[in-house]
């Protein structure tokens, strides 16, 4: 088939699915939707999908040339910083247009506890003595917590990690975010969630978490946003 246009979008997030399922119906136009590959079996992505990396800003420019790419989305997840950074640069040696889609960050609502910090450690810093902790942050970034030997910690992951985690106290449960504000309610109960830590990831599910923390009375550690890449 010929096409009009070839599309390449950056995602893994809700938003990027959305866009491909939208862009898919259009018969004169290709998408290809290029995931990073930390899920081992994500959801159904309408149109083509890749995965893995491209091996750096000129290897996502061969990428665009082979592949005969007219425009990209850059609709990846709000903290993948890096590959933000990689794909304009990819894009203004290449001379194709950039979008970015990009869901809005989650604002306090009355009676939220939510202590603001800048990144990863200073949310390890932020969590008292005792507390017992509930991370919403995915595998990748729960090492620097492991010296907190004083915190029992409960950390949720789409995948059970392949190797043990050096942490002393150490609960994992597998899955996605809860469907409903009870879900997770029923969740931190379960474990007794004093404090829960998380990324402002923005998100219409992942609100759940923060609604439940509020009517539990439970203090949120909130990590902040990076500065967004100027396109």
């Amino acid at each position: 088939m010929n096409f009009e246009k070839t599309i390449l979008i950056l995602g893994g997030t809700t938003e990027a699915a959305a866009l491909a399922k939208e862009l898919s119906i259009q018969e004169n136009i290709r998408t290809i939707t290029s995931l990073a590959g930390r899920t081992k079996n994500p959801a159904k992505i309408a149109g083509e999908v890749r995965t893995g990396g491209f091996g750096g800003v000129f290897g996502m420019v061969a990428y665009f040339s082979q592949n005969k790419i007219d425009e990209v989305v850059d609709a990846t997840h709000p903290f993948a910083t890096k590959i933000s950074s990689t794909t304009k640069l990819a894009c203004k040696l290449s001379g194709l247009p950039l979008k970015r889609v990009s869901r809005a960050a989650w604002k306090p609502r009355p009676k939220d506890d939510w202590q603001m910090v800048d990144n990863i450690k200073a949310a390890k810093s932020a969590l008292p003595e005792d507390a017992r902790a509930f991370l919403a942050l995915g595998s990748q970034h729960l090492d620097v917590f492991s010296s907190r030997d004083d915190i029992h910690f409960v950390a949720r992951m789409v995948d059970a990690p392949s190797l043990p985690l050096d942490f002393k106290h150490l609960t994992i449960v597998e899955g996605l975010p809860g469907n409903s504000v009870d879900d997770e309610k029923k969740l931190f109960e379960t474990h007794g969630i004093s404090h829960l830590v998380c990324r402002n990831s923005g998100g219409e599910r992942g609100r759940f978490k923060l609604d439940a923390a509020r009517e539990l009375g439970i203090g949120v550690v909130m990590i902040i946003r990076p500065r967004a890449i100027h396109l």
